[in-house]
């Protein structure tokens, strides 16, 4: 299957400004922009940066442009207008994007700063050379524009306004200076992209491509990203792995095969095997494992997935606690809720109902005795059927157990 195919299989393009068979005909020099304004990117954006690997395993040359000077502005969101960015701050998160980015791809890139040109434009020629190449009755009718204006509100600065203006003026200066000739975004930039095609073709008379890759929702139908709340970070010190992954594990079934889709290179046909098989056993969550090992390898590599998915499997799978390798085990400590008892407290005749309570799993002994009765709780994989039972430390294997209150509610009671 070629890319083209590949990709329209997969629902990874939304918008092309022309057919995407004749852009991926020939081999192009693709650029995605990132904007510096945090010092990692997220999941919601993960699946463009995935995309220019799509392409640079298909031959296409890859630019990997940071918005150092963009990122001074920021482009126009939905409502309200944005706070200028800290300089200092900019240059911190855009150090942090290139190294991020250079590890995931894992292939050669090139990788630019805007700020080494839009930095240096002089105002008057801009308008005279650039400006004059758009118009004001076309730039409010792009839907943010459009939306905050009709607002009294939320009204729009000439900073944000301009925003276009200067992403396809980096279109441009990429085309004339490295032969850049496809750029790629998320479908909310796609009115941004235009211009810079526009702008090539008015101005150096050359055709240029862009497509654009559709936003990535929850099952609730809100996009992935910072302004969601709903951020799922690719640093490992802002989300760990041990989330990132237990993130892709808890997706559900409905959302679990287009995420395989969209973040994975599995191709088309196996996943679609998998969904089949997984329509037939959706309670072992096969799929749900795929993806969040196979994702968490991408952003993370082999060995923190692995690890990851030890420290799940112990904790949510069949696997004791005493079979976790020392790295699991420590995942285990530093991300599961605990409960720390003492030897003493075992010694005194410790019930699983007061491990129960005093780990806030149930709000009183009343509520504990009767998830005891209704065989909803478990020690280590059995379950408990007495509510007189007693915690003794041949229940502990390296200071460790699990009490788990039906299938996915659970305390590690570490013996101190």
């Amino acid at each position: 299957m070629n890319l083209a195919d590949d990709l329209k299989a997969r629902g990874l393009v939304e918008h092309t400004s022309a057919d995407l068979e004749k852009i991926l005909s020939t081999r192009r020099t693709a650029y995605l922009g990132v904007d510096p304004s945090a010092d990692s990117m997220q999941a919601g954006n993960l699946v463009v940066v995935l995309m220019m690997k799509r392409l640079a395993d298909a031959g296409h040359k890859i630019v990997l442009l940071v918005g150092g000077g963009t990122g001074m502005i920021g482009d126009p969101r939905d409502s309200g207008e944005r706070s200028l960015a800290d300089v200092k701050l900019v240059e911190k998160n855009k150090k942090a994007l290139k190294v991020q980015m250079q590890r995931i791809l894992g292939t050669k890139i090139t990788v630019v700063d805007n700020a080494d040109w839009l930095l240096k434009v002089k105002l008057v020629d801009f308008l005279r050379d650039i400006g004059k190449h758009f118009t004001v009755n076309e730039l409010i009718k792009r839907d943010i524009i459009k939306r905050r204006l009709e607002n009294p509100d939320d009204s729009i600065s000439y900073t944000e306004f301009a925003y276009s203006l200067l992403q396809g003026y980096d279109y441009y200066i990429l085309n004339k200076e490295k032969g850049v000739d496809l750029q790629i975004g998320g479908t909310d930039q796609w009115t941004n992209l235009l211009s810079g095609v526009e702008l090539i073709r008015r101005k150096l008379g050359k055709e240029a491509f862009t497509f654009t890759i559709p936003l990535v929702t929850d099952a609730a139908g809100k996009k992935f990203g910072k302004s969601e709340g709903n951020a799922v970070w690719l640093d490992a010190t802002k989300t760990s792995p041990y989330a990132f992954y237990q993130f892709w594990l808890n997706q559900p079934d409905e959302m679990v095969e287009k995420y395989l889709k969209f973040y994975t290179f599995i191709p088309v046909e196996r996943i679609e095997e998998m969904m089949a098989s997984h329509k037939q056993n959706p309670g072992a969550r096969e799929a749900q494992e795929t993806l969040a090992r196979t994702v968490t390898e991408i952003v993370h590599g082999p060995a923190a997935a692995a690890t990851a998915s030890a420290a799940a499997s112990a904790l949510f799978g069949k696997e004791p606690l005493s079979s976790l390798p020392k790295e699991a085990r420590a995942v285990v400590l530093a991300e599961a809720p605990s409960l720390q008892i003492t030897k003493a407290d075992l010694a005194a005749g410790y019930s699983v109902i007061d491990a129960l309570v005093n780990s806030s799993m149930t709000p009183s002994k009343g509520e504990a005795r009767r998830l005891v009765e209704g065989k909803g709780v478990s020690l280590n994989g059995q379950g408990i059927d007495s509510v007189d039972r007693k915690i003794g430390k041949e229940d502990f294997t390296d200071g460790l157990a699990l009490l788990k209150k039906g299938k996915r509610d659970i305390i590690v009671l570490v013996l101190k």
